[in-house]
């Protein structure tokens, strides 16, 4: 039985409250709290006399935790879960206008990530309102009811074009922004169904929306054929648009149909021709994103330009290289007439000058292998050789240059940071040592970070090592290190330590599939703090090396 009982009317934000009482009275050292936060599994088999020790690593999250577990719920998210779902019961009650609110909370949030949300609310109140179903064309279109669509069209043909509900779209926008057709597979063949008869009745395939985006503000239109290509991933539905005459070459749709790697629905666009320029280089730069070398083949093969520059103000080829993608890739976008010699409209450097300062002497050697010579231009190109001999690794070549130039070796050190940590998340091990041969010190800041790959400002390579699952170069980090602890247990901008990173890889990124317990193991070995990771993580083999600490 739960410690506590969840009132009647629950509120989710009064419940974040206690949490940070809780929090205050823990700070305190408040024996009333002491007693309650024994609940937190990290507490749980603590001596008494340890505790108060440990009470100012208590974070919110840790409260918060202490709190769901009181009411008998696992984790605080289920807790949350749990409260948002009695609140929509209760509001289900009190709904003024049924049909209204049943397709706003069933299609897609106007002002929020289109894929997110689920369908929980919405059938909550077709559950209460089952008329909703039959209430008007949009509702019939939100849940791909073909029969019921066709009988209103029969009645009244204007209806396929006609704009109305809680967003005043027409009924087809409804459909292909439709939760259902994300989230219900069963419903498939009737969208398509249900979509036919309102073409066929006259609705433009390119029918949509304008949304207002960016500052200063601008609009870009949200078309149907992103509903069921970007968002649904809808093989069916996007045929059928396509087939009525659906132009494609929005800012959604090539942005957003590369996010997966089931490209059953990317073949069927390209397979159209109807991509222009533009929008088969965004799709070949978003699966540089992807890491996806399937995915790029299709677009590379469907005639995507490596050398078009984008609004992004790299090219797809420049944008791999930004990415950290495999030779593979680097590779394809070479094969297809990828130019090196391009300068981005970033910082103006070519691919050759970016390849060194991303630590990618794999990319540098390939170059040289096709027969490029490694061409660097602009007025620190002194700089960007002396870089790219680090990434090679060719230690010889850097102190030649140096000896050949005083103000490099400084110049390298003031910027030493960034390489550094460039260096490690392209795990480029030999690279990375010709670096620290040279001077950099271990525990370099990286100003800028990289927030592509959740990496804060002012990292230093061990964080970038530890989280990109770079065993071997967090091994070497660790040696070079002196003091070792200060560098270990040193916070990112956003109070992760190298070995919170290195849990986290393991547990919670794109790379797990590859994990190993080997820099968990490393950190702990060099000193690490076990604080702020709560055990289990969900992975064995780090767990048995956590509590042996």
């Amino acid at each position: 039985m739960p410690d506590a009982q969840i009132p009647g009317r629950p509120s989710l934000e009064q419940y974040k409250k206690q949490a940070k009482e809780l929090l205050r009275a823990c700070a305190q050292h408040n024996p009333a709290a002491i007693e309650r936060i024994k609940r937190h599994p990290r507490f749980r088999q603590m001596a008494p006399d340890q505790i108060p020790d440990q009470l100012p690593t208590v974070a919110l999250a840790d409260a918060q935790l202490v709190l769901a577990r009181e009411h008998g719920f696992p984790s605080w998210p289920k807790f949350a879960s749990h409260l948002e779902t009695l609140r929509i019961i209760r509001s289900v009650e009190e709904i003024q206008d049924p049909v209204n609110t049943f397709i706003e909370v069933a299609v897609v949030p106007r002002h929020g990530w289109h894929a997110s949300g689920t369908l929980e609310h919405a059938q909550l109140i077709f559950d209460r309102y089952p008329h909703v179903a039959t209430a008007n064309i949009y509702a019939a279109a939100v849940l791909a009811d073909a029969p019921v669509a066709r009988a209103l069209l029969a009645h009244d043909p204007k209806l396929a074009t006609a704009t109305g509900g809680p967003h005043n779209w027409d009924a087809l926008t409804y459909l292909a922004f439709s939760r259902y057709l994300r989230l219900e597979k069963s419903r498939s063949e009737a969208f398509v169904a249900t979509a036919r008869a309102l073409l066929e009745a006259g609705a433009s395939a390119n029918t949509g929306w304008w949304e207002t985006i960016d500052d200063p503000p601008r609009q870009v239109p949200e078309k149907a054929i992103y509903g069921a290509a970007g968002l649904a991933q809808h093989p069916g539905l996007t045929r059928l648009l396509l087939e009525y005459g659906a132009d494609p070459n929005d800012e959604e749709t090539p942005y957003h149909v590369p996010e997966t790697y089931d490209n059953t629905v990317l073949q069927i666009l390209l397979d159209s021709g109807r991509f222009n320029e533009r929008s088969l280089a965004w799709v070949a730069a978003r699966k540089a994103d992807w890491h996806d070398d399937k995915g790029l083949a299709l677009a590379l093969d469907h005639g995507a330009n490596p050398n078009y520059l984008t609004h992004w103000k790299y090219t797809p080829f420049q944008h791999s290289i930004r990415r950290d993608n495999g030779l593979v890739m680097i590779e394809m976008f070479l094969d297809h007439g990828a130019d090196p010699h391009l300068r981005n409209a970033e910082n103006g450097r070519n691919a050759f000058q970016m390849a060194a300062y991303h630590g990618r002497g794999d990319i540098l050697t390939n170059l040289e292998q096709r027969g490029f010579a490694l061409t660097f231009e602009g007025p620190e190109s002194d700089l960007d050789q002396l870089v790219a001999a680090c990434a090679q690794a060719d230690l010889p070549r850097a102190q030649k240059l140096i000896a050949q130039n005083r103000t490099l070796l400084p110049r390298l050190l003031q910027i030493g940071g960034s390489p550094l940590a460039r260096f490690a998340g392209a795990a480029n091990l030999e690279g990375l040592r010709t670096l620290l041969a040279l001077g950099i010190p271990p525990d370099a800041l990286w100003p800028e970070g990289d927030p592509y790959w959740e990496l804060t400002k002012n990292s230093t390579a061990l964080h970038v090592a530890a989280w990109r699952a770079h065993h071997d170069i967090v091994r070497e980090l660790i040696a070079r290190a002196t003091p070792i602890n200060a560098l270990v247990n040193a916070p990112d901008a956003r109070g992760r330590t190298a070995l919170q990173l290195a849990v986290k890889a393991c547990i919670d990124s794109y790379w797990v599939r590859r994990r190993k317990p080997d820099s968990v193991a490393a950190l702990l070995t060099a000193g690490a703090t076990t604080q702020g990771i709560a055990l289990p993580t969900g992975y064995d083999a780090i767990d048995d090396l956590l509590r042996s600490r």
